[in-house]
């Protein structure tokens, strides 16, 4: 401390002076309330600006969600519409989905109707009443039934191609596959082939009814029975492994339980009963079996000794505990797997 100087004065001097500059320091930080005020006010305002500009958006949003939707109803009404009416000149055979769409096959995995053995009574049948329907004369429903394998889908495809390729048929003739499980939506398929200028044959595969299965009576009054009853140019062939498409375990317990088992039993029997052919199929014989083999080998080529082809054809058979088209098919496709030979597709 310099010399002279008053501690006391020099004191009261310094607080005199913070005491001076307090006011100023006021004024800031009333600016800097201000400004803090406005500050929160600030972002209150953009936020309600946000919230005005949000119908907006949305707005734009359900526009294009709109237009999307507006645009795949439009793509599925005309798919539909092109589907309720197919152009039947585009193929010989046809899948039918229950949505109203017949969709065409380009190529039918058929077998040629020479290489059908051991059925030649049920196929020289079944050839005169699809001559007769293609003609325009009355002919019948037809219902193959039987042993498994032995060629009722290939002789209904077979019999198709054959009819179809005749000169006074000239493709008149259309083939018509229904599921079994669409069999419901078979009055919709005849509505929509009734006004057709080609004859159908309508085609359903392993057709056949389990308990508690009520479908077969949309089937029987289709077929029969109905007030419009079946097209003129409609006709339906089914293969069944069973003669009266239900499980004979089923039949047996309606009968038992029945007040009248033959009344408990006629409703479901007279199902079979709308088809008026029945052609059976049976299990073939050995010497039916190896001509089978030997029309394969003959048809694609396949170069093999007759005794050796027999022997290993046999022996095919018996692993598979069974002969058939089926198995003689199977047997011609491993052997000529094993030769490097190639099985062209018939046409």
């Amino acid at each position: 401390m310099r010399a002279g100087r008053d501690p006391d004065k020099a004191w009261n001097k310094a607080k005199g002076s913070r005491m001076s500059k307090a006011p100023s320091k006021q004024a800031p930080r009333g600016k800097a309330q201000g400004r803090a005020v406005r500050g929160k006010s600030a972002p209150r305002a953009r936020r309600v600006a946000t919230k005005t500009d949000a119908p907006d958006g949305n707005a734009f949003t359900s526009a294009r969600i709109a237009a999307a939707l507006e645009a795949i109803v439009t793509s599925l009404s005309r798919s539909g519409a092109s589907g309720a009416k197919p152009s039947l000149d585009e193929a010989s055979a046809f899948i039918w989905h229950p949505s109203g769409h017949l969709a065409p096959v380009e190529r039918v995995n058929r077998v040629e109707l020479a290489l059908l053995k051991g059925i030649d009574r049920v196929r020289d049948i079944l050839i005169e009443n699809t001559e007769r329907f293609a003609w325009g004369l009355p002919a019948n429903n037809a219902l193959l039934w039987g042993a498994r394998g032995m060629g009722k889908s290939s002789l209904v495809k077979a019999a198709h191609a054959a009819v179809n390729a005749r000169r006074d048929v000239a493709g008149a003739l259309k083939l018509v596959e229904i599921h079994r499980e669409d069999i419901e939506s078979l009055p919709a398929l005849m509505t929509l082939l009734r006004a057709s200028p080609y004859r159908f044959i309508i085609f359903c595969d392993d057709l056949s009814f389990d308990g508690g299965d009520t479908s077969y009576k949309s089937l029987k009054a289709a077929l029969e029975g109905g007030i419009e009853g079946r097209p003129d140019n409609v006709i339906l062939y089914a293969t069944s492994n069973r003669r009266h498409l239900l499980p004979r375990e089923m039949m047996e317990n309606e009968r038992s339980t029945a007040i009248n088992p033959g009344e408990a039993v006629e409703e479901k029997v007279s199902l079979s009963d709308r088809f008026g052919l029945w052609l059976g199929f049976h299990r073939c014989s050995q010497d039916e079996y190896l001509d089978m083999v030997e029309a394969y080998r003959g048809h694609f080529g396949i170069r093999i000794g007759r005794e050796e082809l027999s022997a290993q054809a046999l022996e095919w058979a018996t692993t598979r505990g069974s002969r058939s088209g089926r198995v003689a098919w199977q047997f011609v496709q491993d052997l000529a797997g094993r030769l490097g030979v190639r099985l062209a597709p018939s046409r």
